[in-house]
């Protein structure tokens, strides 16, 4: 007896298409999931648990932070980037344990990590903690304890980790562009989205465990307090000091930088037109502030690399030292003195477009040495085609630097980046640590075309996290701005069309006749 048909396509037509999807998706990944658990560790399959926990997690937030923004499919767009962000971690840890044979710093974190997560499941915490890093809190040891306390959490899953911090890149990718839509709402803040979440080095190098995740989640903590204090917002110091501790316990040298272009923005940031009787003196008490976190962080670059000072001759022992332990592999640069010798680096300003263009745009095609740095490659030549296409909008940089203070902190990061990081001699080294500069970086490719390309009364509101009643103005129609219906008003002196026919008046019509006076006779002039 045949199937009836009839029956068949009933019932497919009260079942929508993407719920019969997702229904036989999510039964899948939970029959994978159970064979998982039966022939795999928890090493391994805990991957498969703590993957829809981040996920429930990141959704809520990402929901409420596009129902306070005015652009649309805003909740598409971050949806879509926290899930190439997570699913990039799984490419990441293949590279790291399959393709270098877990000769990576991940293993080490991933091995001490679960050792302290241990320690701590059975420690009494009330009591005090007692344990012996075997080195220094400052640098590798800080990224053990982060490491230790997700695996408290989570469990000590090598995969897991790498999912944990992945994700945790992903917010500090989302901070930078919450700080572009505060401080710079001029700029296309639509295609920094594009380029700031789905560059392929800002999605892979940053989804591991190790210290390039952590810090762009604190860069870009840092980046927002920074969008907050130059807009006069509430809870910038908090951000700006989380996110500079953050990054000071891993990499200080990182820190001064940020400090160094957050000054010079704070110097040209706009003063408000209607100023109140205590500006004054919370701008000196703002300068006193960051001074002090300048020369806290300065103090801890010194201790960090073992200098005595912060003049100019402990600079250039730190980026010699650097371009000395970094000339080694496939991947080197430029040939060096002896192994034992630090090369002399030259603090010359005028080697500054190199070094520019060393540390955004290499290694050429040309250069690379094998299928990574061929890939590697493709990316840095389409970022330099596209610095060249965007050459109208990068003339405009030195008046939007004193117009626009934000503007004046990515590029003076920016620089001092790619002028200190110059001196990493290997092109592998050098495409995972571009990742703290391309985000800010990315900023000179979204700025204005020109000042007159968005009149005052068009240019966007920023967005904000919490939307005041009435902040915002409804959104404009697309399309022509619709007419409003003719009224026409009768003279006030007229012939009569005919003779012996009295003349009437077009009445009004009735959304008019209601609120206007009889001694007006349906007139509307100004």
């Amino acid at each position: 007896m045949p199937w009836p048909a009839p029956a068949v396509r009933a019932a497919t037509t009260r079942v929508p298409w993407p719920s019969a999807v997702a229904a036989a998706l999510v039964t899948g990944y939970v029959a994978f999931f159970v064979v998982a658990m039966v022939h795999t560790s928890y090493d391994t399959w805990g991957a498969l648990l703590i993957l829809p926990v981040l996920m429930g997690i990141g959704t809520p937030i990402l929901a409420r932070i596009a129902a306070a923004n005015p652009e649309r499919d805003v909740f598409r767009l971050l949806l879509l980037a926290m899930t190439a962000k997570l699913l990039c971690a799984f490419p990441r840890y293949l590279m790291a344990f399959v393709l270098y044979g877990g000769a990576a710093d991940s293993k080490m974190y991933h091995q001490k990590g679960s050792e302290l997560a241990a320690y701590l499941d059975q420690a009494d915490l009330f009591g005090g903690i007692q344990y012996d890093l075997g080195m220094k809190v400052a640098g590798t040891g800080f990224i053990i304890v982060v490491t230790g306390v997700v695996y408290a959490i989570t469990g000590p899953s090598l995969i897991g980790g790498f999912l944990v911090f992945s994700w945790l890149g992903f917010w500090g990718l989302l901070l930078f562009w919450r700080a572009l839509q505060i401080a710079f709402p001029e700029a296309d803040t639509r295609k920094y989205a594009k380029l700031v979440f789905f560059l392929p080095s800002l999605l892979f190098w940053p989804s591991s465990i190790g210290k390039d995740a952590w810090m762009m989640f604190c860069l870009g903590l840092t980046t927002y307090g920074t969008a907050r204090l130059l807009d006069r917002r509430f809870g910038a110091f908090a951000c700006i000091a989380l996110g500079s501790l953050g990054t000071a316990m891993v990499r200080p040298h990182v820190t001064a930088l940020a400090g160094a272009g957050l000054m010079v923005a704070y110097v040209l940031r706009k003063r408000p037109q209607q100023a109140s009787a205590l500006g004054p003196l919370r701008t000196i008490l703002t300068a006193v502030v960051l001074g002090a976190m300048a020369v806290l962080m300065l103090q801890q670059v010194s201790t960090f690399f073992g200098t005595d000072g912060t003049g100019g001759d402990a600079v250039n022992q730190v980026l010699s030292e650097t371009s000395r332990r970094t000339s080694q592999g496939n991947s080197m640069i430029n040939a060096t003195a002896p192994e034992d010798t630090a090369p002399r680096f030259s603090l010359n300003p005028a080697g500054l477009p190199v070094a520019v263009v060393s540390v955004l745009f290499r290694p050429f095609p040309f250069e690379a040495s094998n299928i990574q740095n061929l890939i590697q490659s493709v990316e840095c030549f389409a970022l330099l085609v596209m610095f060249i296409r965007s050459w109208p909008r990068l003339s405009r940089l030195p008046r939007l630097f004193v117009q626009r203070s934000y503007v004046a902190f990515t590029a003076v990061y920016t620089l001092l980046f790619c002028w200190a990081f110059s001196t990493i001699n290997n092109m592998g080294i050098l495409s995972r640590e571009r990742v703290q500069v391309l985000p800010l970086a990315l900023v000179l490719l979204v700025v204005p075309a020109a000042s007159a390309a968005r009149g005052p009364a068009e240019r966007r509101p920023p967005p904000v996290w919490r939307v005041a009643p009435g902040q915002w103005r409804e959104r404009r129609p697309v399309g022509p701005p619709p007419v409003a219906p003719a009224v026409y008003a009768s003279p006030p002196y007229a012939e009569p069309p005919y003779a012996g026919t009295p003349f009437t008046s077009p009445s009004p019509s009735p959304s008019h006749s209601e609120s206007q006076s009889p001694s007006q006779g349906g007139s509307t002039a100004p």
